[in-house]
């Protein structure tokens, strides 16, 4: 089943990538303690994806034993800009079913660029990712977090300086490496 394989390679970049070298001082516990769901979405377009991404807010809302969820989408929005412009929609639709303040999104893309970076900079790989996903973050897990963390500002800067000292060449290879079996 291709669900198997892209949910395995966004576990491996979760440990390889984001808790190896630390990008998310919060992810290793809830990794660890298994809390974290994994949904492939099999959506072919946005509108698809919306209601999809609704359904997965809905099940974290049932389901207190599950922290974060990642809804991976293969098959949509490979293109970063649409993925980018997508993400409006999607904080809309957060906005909308009365879930601010209680779920936060993070996006990732294999092509994730920030606005005032070159498509090759190293920064950029804080946010990419195998395949296009949006993360469904608990924001009151997530504030309690940020509380307990003694420099939580120091983190971005911290992972900046850490991936450009590795180098883009390396972390693409990184990256690649998550498909590998």
């Amino acid at each position: 089943m291709f669900d198997r394989a892209e949910i395995t390679a966004t576990k491996r970049w979760i440990e390889t990538v984001v808790i190896d070298l630390n990008l998310c001082p919060f992810a290793k516990r809830e990794f660890l303690n298994d809390r974290v769901r994994y949904k492939v979405s099999q959506a072919t377009e946005p509108e698809q994806l919306l209601l999809q991404l609704l359904e997965e807010l809905q099940t974290l809302t049932h389901r207190q034993d599950i922290e974060t969820s990642f809804l991976i989408h293969p098959h949509v929005l490979l293109d970063f800009y649409d993925y980018n412009d997508f993400l409006f929609s999607a904080n809309a639709l957060v906005l909308e079913q009365h879930f601010e303040g209680v779920y936060q999104l993070a996006s990732f893309h294999p092509n994730y660029q920030f606005s005032e970076t070159e498509q090759n900079d190293a920064s950029n790989y804080t946010n990419r990712s195998p395949y296009p996903m949006l993360h469904i973050l608990r924001e009151e897990s997530l504030t309690k977090a940020i509380d307990a963390h003694p420099d939580v500002n120091a983190i971005p800067e911290r992972n900046v300086s850490l991936l450009n000292q590795i180098g883009s060449s390396k972390l693409r290879a990184l990256l690649f490496s998550c498909f590998q079996q």
